[in-house]
């Protein structure tokens, strides 16, 4: 049976690569901090990673905390697309998850764990209720930036103050968050989203009574007026950036990963043997699947740029017919650039030779490339995207915003100007500048005494029922 001294916490998350992440990265900060962190997923994560030959195992080195993972049914099977019917894999495992996860729950606690915490992913909002079922206190763990999270708060509690999302140069003033338009805004919540993405939202937002905590993957210093505009709405202890420790100058101390593909290392040994901040990094993340257009756009702008370039393009050996005739062929022969199907991007990031990301702007990308000091090429698609793109370019001022033209295509001339602008712009110099000062303040936010640091031990001797001697 299961010592019940240390701490132990239940975390629940979707089997989606950019909600895993941020979940592992906070699981490997309690264990370190000696807290015993079970994280449960649907099923369907474990055949990807056993298909991909990856352990579902962790070992932990210098640290009193463990990690397990453990799995639930969704109602679908192994091979049914849930990125391209989200619709059918929300309402099954709305269906399904309570029931199967309540199981699992039951069982973990038979064996002897005694759980202190159940921290859910926002959009899963039927899992408080099974947290309540069970006399768990919840939390959830915010895995996109906080005025999103503000964002939602008051679209749904003062809907008054967004008075018309048809236009996007609308200008909206909202608390703690100037200067948005509703082009800034996150998509799920405007009339073109699919109704089961905006119910998301609802459902969530109205369950946030039910939830004792709210975790935010951020830095106070990063978004200190939306943070504290939101004391009197519900509060959030910003306990970012969730990152590799690696990428913060620090050794793991939790081996093993959630990755659900294979990275192609080769990327790595090809870096290193380009020039110092040289390297245009392109990847617009495990959802987004580029449009023939957009690829042959992207390709010509490389090849007319003539700098050494890192393209991530999901499945892209078969999509070979998508790039312009004899592209491929060209660079592999003159190995001015790399196109490859994943990558470890936190490695990426580090590596001196990158020039700047051109990148969607997913929140795990956002914080990672502000981690990594690189400058960013904005290039968002859907949900939070807008939004991260306006705080990057806009509120850290850290890079430019690439745009598509009036008949949503993207240009070859829109490409090259932007990442031009970024490498050797009037303001590249700036924007590199201010990278470096962010890649500090998320850096200290982490050490001893830092705002991040305070929080997670302020959150770990709540549930602990111990008095905390670090208040904010």
């Amino acid at each position: 049976m299961e010592s019940t001294e240390a701490v132990q916490v239940i975390m629940v998350t979707l089997s989606m690569q950019g909600h895993m992440n941020p979940m592992l990265k906070l699981a490997k900060m309690l264990v370190s901090k000696g807290v015993h962190v079970t994280l449960a997923t649907n099923d369907v994560a474990r055949k990807r990673m056993l298909d991909s030959k990856i352990s579902t195992n962790f070992t932990t080195i210098n640290s009193t905390g463990r990690l397990s993972l453990e799995f639930f049914s969704d109602g679908l099977s192994h091979e049914f697309d849930r990125e391209k019917d989200s619709g059918t894999f929300i309402a099954s495992l709305k269906a399904n998850g309570p029931k199967n996860l309540s199981n699992l729950i039951t069982d973990l606690k038979a064996n002897g764990n005694q759980f202190s915490c159940l921290i859910t992913n926002p959009f899963i909002p039927w899992v408080p209720g099974v947290a309540i079922e069970h006399g768990i206190p919840c939390g959830v763990l915010w895995i996109q930036s906080t005025t999103v999270f503000a964002i939602y708060c008051h679209f749904i509690k003062d809907p008054d103050l967004f008075p018309n999302l048809e236009n996007p140069n609308g200008i909206l003033e909202l608390p703690g968050i100037p200067g948005l338009t509703v082009g800034d805004l996150p998509t799920f919540m405007l009339p073109c989203s699919p109704s089961h993405f905006r119910l998301l939202v609802t459902e969530f937002i109205s369950i946030l009574d039910k939830v004792k905590w709210v975790l935010g993957n951020s830095v106070h210093e990063l978004e200190e007026e939306t943070v504290n505009s939101l004391e009197a709405v519900k509060p959030v202890y910003s306990i970012g950036p969730l990152v590799s420790p690696s990428l913060l100058g620090k050794e793991e101390t939790i081996e093993g990963s959630v990755d659900m593909w294979r990275a192609a290392d080769s990327c790595i040994e090809w870096l290193n043997k380009q020039r110092p901040s040289s390297v245009i990094y392109i990847s617009f993340g495990s959802i987004i699947m580029s449009s023939k257009q957009q690829i042959q756009s992207i390709a010509t702008a490389l090849k007319n740029i003539k700098r050494p370039f890192l393209w991530v393009i999901k499945a892209s050996e078969t999509r070979k017919d998508e790039f312009p005739r004899g592209f491929l062929e060209e660079i592999t022969k003159d190995k001015s650039g790399l196109v490859v199907s994943w990558c470890p991007q936190e490695k990426v990031l580090m590596n001196q030779a990158l020039a700047c990301f051109v990148t969607h702007c997913g929140w795990n990308s956002t914080l990672e490339t502000v981690v990594a000091g690189v400058p960013v090429v904005a290039y968002p698609e859907w949900t939070d995207q807008p939004t991260n793109s306006k705080l990057l370019v806009d509120v850290f001022k850290v890079g430019v915003r690439m745009s598509n033209c009036e008949d949503a295509r993207l240009s070859v001339e829109e490409v090259e100007r932007c990442i031009m602008e970024v490498i050797d712009g009037p303001r590249a110099g700036e924007m590199k500048r201010r990278a470096v000062e962010l890649k500090n303040a998320a850096k200290n936010a982490l050490e001893e005494g830092g705002s991040s640091n305070r929080n997670i031990d302020k959150f770990i001797a709540e549930i602990s029922c111990k008095p905390s001697s670090n208040n904010i």
